[in-house]
């Protein structure tokens, strides 16, 4: 596997996954219970924004430093961008960009748990490095896909998956539908985020019909997308989107605010608006 984050921290397809990410975990606090982290795909958890990878590709500027300066109306991406600039080592501006393990360790609580799987030996390395002397923090050193089996249901028994590849491998669509069933068997009531990446818009047709017709049980499945670039050249990123299986109570009331303030900031001329919508309908 080649892909690293490095290069691409902090970009628009970051700001949509973290800000959703401080949606989801901030409506689960809302009861005074234990909850359970799971990153499946947790990569090195840090990133300097101004280091080689992400000087090289430039993509922060067209994302978390266009936000920068934002004061939101929405209190999910207020939190998500308070968060980025609390970090030690921000204090005179954005240098370093949190992964998603510093962005829920950074939003849990002390009787909160975090498990995190990371199959890249080196960056699993930092995450250790990163949390060393957090005792609610567990890093693996395996397979994502795997770790949906091996490390489902948690205790505490509330609170959130999130499935996030790096979309290298061919079938890793379809392995996201796969492993949205096989995290539902396994954790019933647990929560699912999974991000994907829009490029080609018909290649997620599959996964789409996939994950509305899958067992996945009652809450149904919220899906959302930013879109920052016009759809009409799908050999790039254009955009990105999550599925939310059994999303928490109130969070569809939270996402409108936050997408529309996310894309009137990073969107380019002809971006189509962002959508949100059941994809399958809570019963």
């Amino acid at each position: 596997m080649n892909y690293r984050h490095a290069f691409h921290a902090g970009n628009f397809a970051d700001v949509l996954k973290h800000a959703v990410l401080c949606a989801l975990l901030r409506r689960l606090q809302l009861r005074p219970k234990p909850l359970s982290y799971l990153d499946t795909h947790a990569g090195a958890g840090a990133f300097w924004l101004d280091g080689p990878e992400a000087l090289r590709s430039g993509e922060a500027a067209d994302g978390i430093l266009r936000l920068a300066g934002l004061q939101p109306a929405s209190p999910a991406l207020a939190a998500y961008l308070d968060l980025v600039r609390g970090l030690p080592g921000n204090e005179q501006g954005l240098k370093i960009y949190p992964g998603s393990p510093l962005v829920a360790a950074r939003l849990l609580g002390e009787q909160d748990r975090l498990f995190l799987s990371e199959l890249a030996p080196e960056e699993a390395a930092d995450l250790r490095r990163l949390f060393r002397g957090d005792t609610r923090v567990a890093v693996h050193c395996r397979d994502g896909w795997e770790a949906l089996g091996a490390l489902l249901p948690p205790t505490p028994r509330r609170g959130l998956v999130l499935i996030d590849p790096p979309y290298e491998a061919p079938d890793d669509l379809r392995r996201l539908a796969d492993g949205l069933v096989l995290a539902r068997q396994r954790w019933p009531v647990g929560v699912l985020a999974a991000w994907y990446p829009v490029k080609d818009r018909r290649e997620l047709r599959p996964l789409e019909r996939a994950v509305a017709c899958a067992e996945l049980g009652p809450g149904g499945v919220l899906q959302l997308e930013l879109a920052v670039r016009p759809d009409d050249n799908p050999g790039s990123l254009n955009g990105s989107g999550m599925l939310i299986v059994g999303p928490p109570w109130g969070l569809e009331e939270d996402l409108p605010a936050l997408l529309e303030e996310a894309w009137h900031a990073l969107r380019q001329d002809g971006a189509p608006a962002p959508r949100l919508a059941w994809l399958r309908d809570p019963v």
